[in-house]
This record gives C-alpha cells, sequence and structure tokens, in this order.
C-alpha cells in the first residue's frame, strides 16, 4: 500500500524545530543516521512531513530522496498526522474476505477521508494496515486501543459515535 501525504497544512513549533535541530546535531556523524534521526523526528511531531524531511537532509547532508525512501519503506512510519483517534481498518487476508473492503468504504464515506488521512478539525485519522493479529474476529476495526471485531459496514457508525 503506497503511503499518502498529508491532506493538512505543517504547522510545527519552534520548539519542535529546535529538539529536531539537536537530534540531527547529535546523529549527523553516525553512519546511517537517517534511520534514528527520523524515528526521533517522528516522536517529535507525531509524523514525518515533506518539511521535517527535507530539514533532516539539509542537516545530515544527504540527498532529499534517500530521506524520503527510508521514510516511506518503513512502515513504522508515517507522512500524515494521526487524529485524537486512529481508526485503523485491518486488510489483511482473513479481515479482507470477511468484508473488511466494505467496511472500508463505510469509514471513508462517514469520516469524509481516505486512508492516510486527517479529518480537517484532527479528531480522526484513518489507516488501512495489512495485519493485527486477530483473524479470529475478522474483520477487525481498532480505534486507538479499542478493538472492534467481525465488523460489519452497518456498525460503523455506532463505533464512531463512541468517540464524538
Amino acid at each position: 500500500m503506497q503511503k499518502r501525504i498529508s491532506n493538512l497544512p505543517f504547522s510545527g513549533t519552534p520548539e519542535q524545530r529546535k529538539k529536531l535541530d539537536e537530534i540531527i546535531e547529535r546523529n549527523k556523524s553516525l553512519k546511517g543516521a537517517i534511520l534514528p534521526v527520523l524515528q526521533e523526528a517522528q516522536d517529535v511531531y507525531g509524523y514525518l512531513p515533506a518539511e521535517v524531511q527535507s530539514i533532516i537532509a539539509d542537516g545530515l547532508g544527504v540527498p532529499l530522496e534517500e530521506v524520503f525512501g527510508v521514510s516511506t519503506f518503513y512502515s513504522q512510519f508515517s507522512l500524515t498526522p494521526k487524529g485524537k483517534y486512529n481508526v485503523s481498518i485491518c486488510l489483511g487476508t482473513a479481515c479482507y474476505v470477511k468484508g473488511a473492503a466494505a467496511v472500508l468504504d463505510k469509514l471513508t464515506s462517514a469520516l469524509g477521508i481516505q486512508p492516510e488521512e486527517c479529518t480537517p478539525d484532527g479528531k480522526f485519522s484513518l489507516t488501512a494496515c495489512r495485519c493485527v493479529g486477530a483473524c479470529g474476529l475478522a474483520p477487525v476495526l481498532t480505534v486507538n486501543g479499542d478493538v472492534y471485531g467481525r465488523m460489519t459496514p452497518e456498525e460503523v457508525p455506532n463505533v464512531l459515535a463512541k468517540y464524538e
């Protein structure tokens, strides 16, 4: 699944930028510094917008393409901000054959966003993942740490209403 770029404008703070500069300075002499810098930068910002990736590339003296390549290769990295409530639908084999695609369609319709996007108010984000390890409950939806099994499209509004 291809990662999407954020649909919201970047709004980093001076404090975040200071932390990022410190992270880069502390790691720039290390071989293979991109990965640990990206990990720490995501801890600071919550995701890795293009602006942050550009700062990292400049600070480490590496091409932006290399930073982008690492950030899109590893599934631990997100290029989009997460909402207060991150809704994730499993699209692994068991969930998919039990109807996860229809649940995802209902989620995109109800939230007005696509996977890897965040609602403009920052309340919800939507993620489509490959497996949550609960195949016996397929299809599975999670909201932050809450797990909802045997989901149907008709149940989506009730689940979202719990977080309104």
